[in-house]
């Protein structure tokens, strides 16, 4: 098979499945991961697909923008994520819940949970969650509705969380390159919102699968290494090995 053949038949492969790994791909196609690697490089550039740690995915899924979407993706993982996080939360702190589909996940144990607590957030999800326990101290943040977030964004949100000291603040992104340093998102009015959060918090942890590495987005509202903690659902010591180097701590 030529090269331009496997790469027509990666493109379809990723269309169908939404996403694909190198070694899957390497095994099918009787090739060696590099050269695989190398296909992806240039049909990401082709804007084909979109090049993600360990694969590949569509580019219709990926940067999924739409929050209702992925709602029903990857939940293993990000109940995996969920519960390194939920074991960060102490009874008494005040904290903050980002709008992001892993974030939400904590929102859901932290629903379910005996903690007492203030939880501030902007997802209208994790709201919905939280407000079922009364244990907790629910605060919304108001503002626009943003349709695509499904939560508030804009001047009224940012001008409500301005005054506001978190003790924790939990947050979601849409890629993170640890090469460039940086974690990213892909709205410019959620990227003030996290980086209001940020300066606000005393500890800042970031959730996200393996499958949020290697991706990029737009709008850079963060480095690797402005977090306490980088909360992943499984251990990969190529990703630590690089987080590491960039000043970062992936758990």
């Amino acid at each position: 098979m030529f090269a331009r053949e496997r790469q027509d038949a990666i493109v379809a492969l990723v269309s169908q499945h939404g996403r694909v790994t190198v070694s899957e791909l390497a095994e099918n196609f009787h090739v060696t991961p590099d050269c695989i690697r190398k296909d992806l490089r240039r049909l990401d550039g082709e804007g084909m697909l979109r090049r993600v740690y360990g694969g590949a995915t569509s580019i219709a899924t990926s940067p999924e923008h739409d929050l209702r979407g992925r709602l029903s993706v990857r939940l293993e993982q990000k109940r995996a994520i969920a519960l390194k996080a939920y074991e960060q939360i102490v009874d008494g702190e005040t904290i903050f819940i980002d709008i992001s589909t892993t974030t939400l996940a904590l929102a859901r144990l932290l629903a379910q949970s005996h903690r007492h607590c203030v939880v501030v957030s902007n997802g209208i999800d994790a709201l919905q969650a939280l407000c079922t326990n009364e244990g907790l101290t629910v605060i919304g943040t108001g503002g626009n509705v943003n349709r695509e977030f499904n939560g508030f964004l804009g001047a009224a949100t940012l001008a409500m969380l301005e005054p506001i000291s978190f003790d924790k603040a939990f947050f979601g992104a849409l890629g993170i390159d640890l090469a460039q340093g940086s974690v990213s998102t892909f709205d410019m009015d959620d990227r003030l919102v996290k980086q209001t959060v940020m300066r606000n918090s005393a500890h800042r942890f970031l959730l996200a699968d393996s499958s949020k590495f290697g991706v990029r987005g737009t709008h850079r509202y963060a480095g690797p290494s402005d977090f306490d903690a980088v909360f992943m659902e499984r251990e990969d010591p190529k990703l630590r090995g690089l987080a590491k180097a960039k000043g970062a701590r992936l758990a």
